[in-house]
């Protein structure tokens, strides 16, 4: 059997190249391709502590908030998830109201979960002609603050995961007149701000807690990320407890090293860094734009730094297009849904790795069939919230497991949901604990896994646990 050394090894030795995370792309002028097991150190003597950083952690942290334009920045070496939890965790009290965008990622979902607090959704507007979800308006959003005056805090995601940028100033103005904070999961925006070519980072949008993952779109290692705060809405120090509670309290020096050394290089090379890498990624863009039955996807207010490929009017699903991708060309797509597939871009790729992407698209545009699909247009489906997860929680143990079943997913309708059954990637739940399931839930579910998705988050395949006293 292959040890994973074995396994990751011979990958990197293959053709296959990743239009997927982390954005340094394996590419060596960004990364040591050794492991530098030398580097691997704990808090000894002159090299801090990452949870009472007094000396070069407290130093590269400080640098960070000013080269992301923060108040106060900090470290996460357990990605963006521990900086999402932390800040939902730090902004409110047990059994708190919170306003949640509802295409935010399961971690929002686990943090209402552990301070048992009152969910309100926002769900943004989805387009069907290209399969996404769009941007959240500051007009919903205020909108439900107004019907819902307990509201402590607002959370929401921009850019979504396609690439789908809100307008998080408006949304600060709204936000801010309440008195509460704004947490924007900026998560794939962490190049944003460093060139014309991309929005500006929400830092300098009134937002007043911001988590970026540098490992998704920098040259940084995987889990690295930042939690910036800005502001006087946030309970800063409850943040930082959370942050101390949360985060592995042996972090590892590796990839605080990472973190560091991507900083520098976007204090240090700036528009020399992504310079060329726009105009790559524009001339790419500009090409894909002639493609007939595949269609290159943009929207109003967008990331361009994310390929969004439609397969809609190619007869093929999303599924399909990503495992032709990579079958016949070794390209490794970041994500496919119902009727696209995602590749991420970063200042990492090559030319050589664009002009494959190209080739590889129009010589598949040209063998597939014109042909309209609408069963892979799969809408994000509305669902009731019915209990929190707390409250299901507390019933079912009260009720000892008795009035809970396991169903397949035809027969739950009606019934409220026990389980979390996401994709993932992107990780946000199409269904959570404590909401009724619909039929149109159900019909996504089975679309998703007639077309080869694999649903996650639910304990036994095909079935869902429910609540029979719903």
């Amino acid at each position: 059997m292959d040890t994973l050394y074995d396994r990751l090894k011979a990958y990197s030795e293959s053709d296959y190249y990743g239009f997927h995370m982390p954005g340094h792309k394996r590419n060596k002028k960004y990364v040591n391709a050794g492991l530098p097991c030398a580097w691997d150190i704990t808090e000894i003597e002159g090299f801090d502590d990452l949870h009472h950083a007094e000396g070069i952690l407290k130093e590269a942290q400080e640098q960070a908030a000013q080269v992301y334009h923060a108040d106060e920045t900090h470290f996460l070496v357990n990605g963006s998830t521990v900086g999402l939890l932390s800040a939902v965790l730090g902004v409110t009290e047990r059994e708190d109201t919170i306003l949640v965008a509802r295409n935010c990622h399961k971690s929002v979902y686990h943090a209402i979960d552990m301070k048992e607090l009152h969910p309100v959704y926002l769900y943004p507007e989805f387009d069907s002609n290209v399969g996404l979800n769009m941007a959240v308006s500051a007009e919903d959003v205020e909108l439900a603050l107004r019907e819902h005056p307990k509201i402590r805090a607002v959370v929401m995601v921009s850019p979504t995961y396609d690439g789908v940028v809100s307008d998080v100033k408006a949304i600060s103005e709204v936000v801010h007149k309440k008195g509460i904070p704004l947490i924007v999961d900026e998560a794939h925006g962490a190049h944003f701000g460093f060139h014309p070519y991309f929005p500006k980072n929400s830092n300098l949008q009134g937002a007043d807690i911001v988590i970026h993952s540098l490992h998704k779109t920098l040259p940084s290692l995987t889990q690295t990320a930042l939690l910036h705060m800005n502001g006087t809405f946030v309970n800063r120090e409850a943040v930082r407890e959370y942050l101390h509670m949360l985060q592995s309290s042996s972090p590892s020096y590796l990839l605080m090293a990472s973190i560091d050394s991507c900083v520098n290089l976007l204090k240090q090379e700036g528009a020399n860094l992504f310079d060329p890498y726009v105009v790559r990624l524009e001339k790419l863009r500009k090409s894909l734009k002639k493609l007939q039955s595949l269609q290159l996807v943009e929207t109003e207010d967008y990331d361009r730094s994310k390929i969004v490929i439609s397969a809609g009017g190619s007869g093929v699903s999303g599924k399909e297009l990503q495992n032709l991708l990579l079958s016949d060309y070794h390209l490794q797509m970041e994500m496919a849904a119902g009727n696209y597939v995602l590749a991420m871009t970063s200042v990492g790729d090559t030319e050589e790795g664009f002009a494959r992407l190209e080739k590889a698209l129009f010589e598949l545009d040209e063998s597939l069939e014109k042909k309209v699909s609408e069963e892979m247009n799969i809408k994000p489906p509305k669902s009731e919230l019915v209990y929190t997860t707390t409250q299901m929680n507390r019933m079912k143990k009260m009720q000892k497991g008795e009035a809970v079943s396991v169903l397949p997913w035809k027969e739950s309708i009606g019934f409220i949901s026990m389980e979390y059954a996401y994709l993932y990637p992107p990780g946000t739940p199409m269904i959570v604990p404590g909401e009724r399931i619909t039929k149109e839930i159900t019909d996504a579910l089975r679309q998703y896994e007639r077309l080869g998705f694999s649903i996650e988050g639910l304990h036994t395949e095909g079935c869902i646990e429910v609540w029979n006293n719903g």
